[in-house]
This record gives structure tokens, C-alpha cells and sequence, in this order.
């Protein structure tokens, strides 16, 4: 099995970890004792817990929301440090936890479609539903990791991408059942808020008695620290003890989600910080972890509601992302070993990774059927819609009508295509990596956190102030990336992890800043999820000048483009200054991106699945494969617009879901035959 280690934690000294831990437990007593006097004073607190008090509400809220509140972080914050653990010593991969394999959502997605569909599963078992979910997804992750020996970046990556899916999936459902699912979508951030003790004393046998199945896995899941040849000849059946851990591993998930919704990022960090404190056997760690994460999750809540209480009304679970993301890139840093197969030299443009479909045809046949199909989809899209009586096309419609509401949106959908095609089509040819996209490395995310802060933060700066701050965003992202990848040569699996620790970064920032009460947080998720319902004719000038220059730009450094896939050494020895063409390419794909997010906001999958198309129909050289990605991304994005809006009709599902439910799988199979 391939997998990474984690240098040797030498740089800091033992007790200088135990005070870090010592102090992190003395900020949450203090939190927590600031929190509950905030209840009722210290003075009262005996007589409240021995029922001496009167029926108050302050006592109320003190046995019965604060106090469970407390013994539920302990119990989902064990839950998942355990899980955490068994996910890394099953899969010998130290990146892996419930969020990063995407257990967390599939549960989550289990629960949102049992609401619907089959609410009765829910009175009979909530965690049963989510356990169902947890495994399919942790099932398809590991289907498409197992053709790579189960390598760290195909996990981390198939993980991210059924997440990616399971939450456009969760999202398309709350967008056609608001008033079933607005609960629902509060509670998929994470929170941790309780109405008494139902739910603790559920919750704690459950635990224990998956604990005891831990303990019991404990000796021979020690074995898999050995290779698989030698823990067998050690008479270790090596495939059944990795599936037992990843199951217990899904089941602590599943419960924890059931209770609590999505907590990310607690079962990542809890196993790292006992091994950092000198849990070395396995057995030491399966104590540790859970007591940390516990600790974790306690504390990450007690500052969560002493800052609520200050104003800012803050999700448990997008606290915790917002520390593990930071986590996730440090640890990243300290990989050793090989984290999955790399691309060999050329792999993108010689279309290794694409299957080739059609070599017959010459490049501007080609080219014409991709404009054909893109026109055909504009001109569709225009037609053919839906009302109160049923299908209407351009004779039906009239042109006021498609010229003041079809025409905005499609336009836009058609840019924003365009735009993330080319960026994905010049990220993947600079980083020689054919799974890169401004989605999978961030700068989509980045992007849009401008533009929140920008909206949220500041006055409205118009058009031009919402490109510049989207822009600062990307260039940001993309800066951050290459910092963090610039000692490791540009690694394409070291930049797609750093990427999804960045996504995840800047998504749990901008969770925050969306649950600050402005009115325009609102108008701002449903633009997040991808929908083209405000745009306007004023924007498709600006936007279509943006994508001219751009493509300029862009074939003006084709050579480049021709070289920079055969390798650092490679493109210098052809005389490419390889910093400066990189930068050139950089700036470029943060403008797309910006002009793309502001659009249609930061999710979809055009960027990944455009230039692979390309690739499959023959277009290899720069400034063909070029071309061809912006008529394919033009025309994907086209679609998806108009199946959101036909599909569910009278309701709309935004372009960016549909474009991400449609290329998930997609992405998934380019990545299982990816060896």
C-alpha cells in the first residue's frame, strides 16, 4: 500500500507540548466557567445542581442546555479523535479523519434525503441512516483509491470530491424543500446547541460499545505499522483488520454526525497532538486521542459561545474547520515519502491522462464542432423553457422577454464557462498536473472570500471594486500556494492537498463572515451556490472584454505553454525563465477565476472537466486546446443553467450545483483511472 510518514515531531521539547495541552485545558475550564456564570452566578451553582433552586429560568438553561451542551462536546469530540485514529492507523495514511474522506458529509446526505423521503427511518434510527450514508461514501472513496494502493493524495482527493458532491447534493435538496430543510442546513455546520439530556445519554452507551470494538482491534491494528507482507507472516489477515477499522471508524462518524451535524478537522488533529505528546504504541494513542479530542472540541465550543455572546453568532463545526485547515497544511509540510504517484514529465501534453477520442480530425474541424455544439447550447437555452402551462420556445417566449431575463443569465453562464475552462486548461498545463482547476486548488474559494469581506466588510464598490477585491482573493490563494509548495519543486500531489487545506480554509471564513446578521448574507449563499439569477446585460460587456484579453494573453505565451509541462529542468533548458512564465500565467488564471467567481460564485467543476474533454477530442497544442476550452466550458455551464432552471420547475437549482453534481462523478473516474 502506498502510503506517507510524518517527520519525527524533535523541533519542540516534551514539556514545552504538555504546557501548550495544560494551557489549552486551563483556557477551556475558564471559558466554561465564564460561560456559566454568564447562566447564574458562582454562588448559585450548588443549589442548581443538588435541585435545591427554584424552577427558574436560569436554572433551566443551566441543567439542561449548558451542562449537556459541555458532556456532548466530550462525547462527539471523543467519538471523532477515536475515528480519526482509526482511519490513519487502517489506511496508514496520517491525513485521513471523517471530514477529509468524506464519511461526514455522505451521513450528512443520508439524513437530509431520510427527511424527505422517508422521515419514519429517522423515529426508528437517526444514526443508522447516517451510518448508511457514512459507508457508501467511505465505500466509493475507497473503490476509487484502491487501483493507487490506497495513496494518500487519491484519498484526500477522492474524499474531497464525494464531499464536494454530497454537499451540492444536500444543497440542490434544501434549495426545492426550504421549509423542510432550513433547520437542516443550520445544523450541517456543526452545532453542538442542546435541549437536555436526551441526546448525551444516547450518545454514551453507543460510544462505549464501539470503544470496546476498538479495544478489542487494538493488538492486531498495531500490526498494520508493519508492511502488508510482514504483518501477515505475523498470521495478521491484513484486509479484514483495515476494513474492521475503517467500519468502526465510519460508525463513530456516523454517530457524531447524527447528534451534532458535521465537525471537521477534531479527528485530523487529536491523533497528531498524542503522538506529539509521546503516545508512541498504538494502544497509548487510542487512550490519548479521544481525551483530545474531547479537549479540542470543549474548548473550540466555550470560545464559540463567548463570542456569540459578544455579537458573533459562529458555528462550532466552522471554528473547527478554520483551525484544522491550518493544521492540515502544517502537517502537510512535514510529509515525508511519497504521497501518491506523480505525473510523469509531459503527461498533460501528450493527453496520457485523457482518453483520446477522436485523432482522425484536424484541429480547426474540430474546433468548429465544439463552436457548433456551444451555439447550439446558447440558442437552446434562449428557446426552450418552461411555465405554469408547460414547455415554450422562441415563439411562445417572445424576444423582450428572452432579451431582459434569458439572455443576462446565459450570457453570464456562458462567460463564467469560458473563464474557469481556461483557467483550468493553463493550471493544468503549468503545473504539468491534470486533476488541477481553481476549484480543486482554492482559488475559486479565495475569490469569493473577497467578495464576501468586500460586501460584508465595506461599502458596495461597484462592478470594478467587486473584480479588484475577487482578484486580491485569487492572487492571494494562488500566492499561498505556491509559498507552499515552492521548496517541494512545484509537487503536483503537495499542491492539490495544499489547495483542498486552503478551500477548506477559506470556506469555514466564509461561513463566518455570512452568519454576521447582514441582510445581504441571503442573496450572498444563494450567489455561493453557483446561481446566474442576478445577472445582468451590464456585466457581459466587461466580462466578455475580461476573457478577450485574456485568451490574448494567454496565446501570446503559447510556447511557454508548450514547454512548462515537460518539467522545471526541461523548460530551462529550452531557455523558459520558468519563475517568470509561471507568474505571467498566475496573474492571468486569478483574473479568470474572479471575473468567473463573480459570475456564478465559487463552485462548479468546468475548470477540471473542460480541458480533459479537449484532450479526449484531440486538441494537444496550446492555443488549440485553448480555444476548445472555452467553447466546451462555455457550453457546459450553458447547460447546466438551463437544466436548473427546466429540471425542478417551478423551482431553480443554481447552474454551479448542477455543474458540480454532474462533474463529481466525472472527476471521480478521471481520478480512478489515474494511477
Amino acid at each position: 500500500m502506498g502510503h506517507a510518514t510524518l517527520l519525527p515531531f524533535s523541533a519542540v521539547s516534551r514539556p514545552i507540548r504538555w504546557t501548550a495541552v495544560a494551557a489549552l485545558l486551563a483556557m477551556a475550564v475558564v471559558f466554561t466557567v465564564h460561560t456559566l456564570t454568564g447562566i447564574a452566578p458562582l454562588s448559585h451553582w450548588a443549589a442548581i445542581l443538588h435541585g435545591r433552586a427554584p424552577d427558574t429560568v436560569q436554572a433551566l438553561v443551566f441543567t439542561q442546555v449548558a451542562l449537556p451542551r459541555i458532556a456532548i462536546s466530550w462525547l462527539v469530540g471523543s467519538a471523532l479523535g477515536l475515528a480519526g485514529l482509526l482511519f490513519q492507523q487502517g489506511l496508514r495514511n496520517p491525513l485521513a479523519d471523517p471530514a477529509t474522506i468524506g464519511v461526514s458529509s455522505g451521513a450528512y446526505l443520508a439524513l437530509a434525503a431520510a427527511t424527505l423521503y422517508a422521515p419514519s427511518l429517522l423515529g426508528w434510527s437517526a444514526e443508522a441512516v447516517a451510518l448508511a450514508g457514512g459507508i457508501a461514501a467511505c465505500a466509493l472513496v475507497m473503490t476509487v483509491a484502491r487501483r493507487s494502493q490506497f495513496s494518500t493524495i487519491h484519498i484526500i482527493l477522492a474524499g474531497l470530491i464525494v464531499s464536494l458532491f454530497c454537499g451540492a447534493a444536500a444543497s440542490a435538496l434544501t434549495v426545492m424543500n426550504h421549509e423542510y430543510l432550513s433547520g437542516l442546513f443550520v445544523w450541517q455546520t456543526g452545532s453542538l446547541v442542546q435541549n437536555g439530556w436526551q441526546k448525551a445519554a444516547r450518545m454514551l452507551p453507543q460510544c462505549a460499545i464501539l470503544a470496546i470494538g476498538a479495544g478489542w482491534l487494538a493488538r492486531p491494528l498495531n500490526m498494520l505499522t508493519l508492511d502488508d507482507a510482514r504483518a501477515a507472516s505475523l498470521g495478521v489477515h491484513v484486509s479484514r483488520v483495515r476494513m474492521a477499522a475503517i467500519a468502526l471508524g465510519v460508525a463513530f462518524s456516523a454517530v457524531a454526525v447524527a447528534w451534532v451535524g458535521v465537525i471537521g478537522f477534531i479527528g485530523l488533529m487529536a491523533p497528531h497532538l498524542a503522538r506529539m505528546l509521546g503516545a508512541r504504541t498504538l494502544a497509548q494513542r487510542m487512550i490519548a486521542a479521544p481525551l483530545l479530542g474531547a479537549l479540542l472540541l470543549w474548548t473550540t465550543d466555550q470560545v464559540v459561545q463567548t463570542l456569540g455572546r459578544a455579537g458573533a453568532a459562529i458555528p462550532t463545526g466552522s471554528a473547527c474547520a478554520v483551525v484544522g485547515a491550518p493544521i492540515l497544511l502544517w502537517l502537510l509540510m512535514r510529509q515525508r515519502g511519497g504521497l501518491g504517484t506523480r505525473p510523469a514529465p509531459g503527461a498533460v501534453a501528450d493527453g496520457a491522462h485523457g482518453v483520446v477520442l477522436q485523432r482522425g480530425l484536424r484541429n480547426h474541424t474540430v474546433l468548429l464542432l465544439c463552436g457548433l455544439v456551444c451555439l447550439a447550447s446558447v440558442l437552446g437555452a434562449l428557446g426552450l423553457g418552461r411555465d405554469m402551462h408547460g414547455w415554450t420556445d422562441f415563439a411562445d417566449t417572445g424576444w423582450s422577454t428572452i432579451r431582459d431575463w434569458r439572455l443576462p443569465r446565459v450570457a453570464a453562464a456562458a462567460l463564467a464557462g469560458a473563464m474557469l475552462a481556461a483557467a483550468g486548461m493553463l493550471l493544468q498545463r503549468l503545473t504539468g498536473n491534470p486533476l488541477a482547476s481553481p476549484e480543486v486548488l482554492g482559488i475559486s474559494s479565495g475569490a469569493s472570500l473577497g467578495v464576501i469581506a468586500t460586501l460584508l466588510l465595506t461599502a458596495d464598490l461597484g462592478a470594478p471594486g467587486m473584480l479588484a477585491a475577487a482578484s486580491a482573493g485569487a492572487l492571494a490563494t494562488l500566492a499561498a500556494v505556491v509559498a507552499l509548495n515552492w521548496r517541494a519543486g512545484f509537487s503536483p500531489e503537495r499542491l492539490l492537498l495544499a489547495g483542498v487545506a486552503l478551500s477548506t480554509l477559506f470556506s469555514a471564513c466564509a461561513a463566518f463572515l455570512l452568519t454576521s446578521g447582514d441582510p445581504r448574507a441571503a442573496a450572498l449563499l444563494t450567489w455561493m451556490s453557483g446561481s446566474t439569477y442576478r445577472a445582468t446585460s451590464a456585466s457581459i460587456l466587461p466580462g466578455s472584454a475580461i476573457l478577450a484579453l485574456a485568451c490574448i494573453g494567454a496565446l501570446a505565451g503559447r510556447r511557454w505553454l508548450a514547454i512548462l509541462p515537460l518539467g522545471t529542468e526541461g523548460a530551462r533548458a529550452l531557455g523558459v525563465d520558468v519563475l517568470i512564465a509561471r507568474l505571467y500565467f498566475l496573474v492571468i488564471i486569478a483574473v479568470l477565476t474572479a471575473s468567473a467567481t463573480i459570475q456564478v460564485g465559487p463552485l462548479s467543476f468546468v475548470g477540471l472537466l473542460a480541458p480533459h474533454i479537449v484532450r479526449g477530442l484531440g486538441l494537444q497544442r496550446p492555443g488549440a486546446a485553448l480555444a476548445g476550452s472555452v467553447l466546451v466550458g462555455a457550453a457546459i455551464m450553458v447547460l447546466a443553467d438551463w437544466v436548473g432552471r427546466i429540471a425542478v420547475f417551478p423551482w431553480q437549482i443554481p447552474a454551479g450545483l448542477v455543474a458540480m453534481l454532474a462533474g463529481g462523478p466525472v472527476f471521480l473516474w478521471f481520478l480512478w483511472r489515474s494511477k
